[in-house]
């Protein structure tokens, strides 16, 4: 037998559109379930009441959400927006000389422009801007699993209370998903949130942060 309140609450959370609804008390519950349990494949006729039982309880927890959204959106609305376009993403195989990285950072810092690294278990991504590519290509030229290029690095600085404020980051994340934006690359750095997008999409992503 499912996990009714599983079920429900997973399928709301897929739905952005459903969530949205039921958040604003917009929902006829009963169609809701109907639907729900027609999409997963459940048996209406027994699950009828658990379903509709769990999507009143969920529209309850979503309530208490709008408390952290609203804190969230204070924090966005003092945040300060910056964008860079003609951005490049390479990633590199984890074994290359780190001495050989050391020596590139502190050439492309010389001209004042971004270099940054993140380093996971399987590999190593430099982000920093086109004119550097062949630079990069020079020295990794078969370490290059991947480049990304024609992007635009858009750098959300907020005020400190975004450390502590739970799902922030997550609110960013689903509005770009919910408006067609793909996220190529994304850090973090205390407050500075930074996301990379396609360059044409940067001047949908500026309308959507402006809050």
């Amino acid at each position: 037998m499912p996990n009714i309140t599983r079920l429900t609450e997973a399928y709301i959370s897929e739905h952005p559109s459903i969530k949205d609804c039921l958040k604003n008390d917009l929902i006829n519950y009963s169609s809701l379930s109907r639907k729900l349990a027609s999409d997963a494949g459940i048996n209406i006729k027994k699950n009828f009441d658990a379903i509709l039982i769990a999507c009143r309880r969920f529209q309850r927890k979503l309530k208490k959400e709008e408390v952290f959204e609203s804190r969230i959106l204070k924090i966005l609305k003092s945040s300060k927006i910056e964008i860079k376009n003609k951005i490049i993403v390479i990633v590199l195989e984890k074994d290359v000389h780190f001495e050989t990285l050391l020596h590139i950072e502190k050439e492309i810092k010389k001209q004042k422009e971004i270099f940054r690294i993140i380093e996971s278990a399987s590999a190593i991504t430099i982000i920093t801007t086109e004119e550097f590519a062949d630079l990069i290509r020079k020295n990794f030229r078969n370490k290059i699993i991947v480049e990304n290029s024609n992007l635009a690095e858009i750098t959300i600085k907020s005020p400190k209370e975004i450390e502590t404020t739970p799902g922030a980051y997550a609110y960013l994340c689903s509005l770009f998903q919910e408006n067609g934006i793909n996220i190529a690359e994304t850090l973090s750095c205390w407050t500075d949130t930074i996301f990379l997008v396609d360059e044409k999409d940067a001047g949908k992503v500026m309308g959507l942060l402006r809050f």
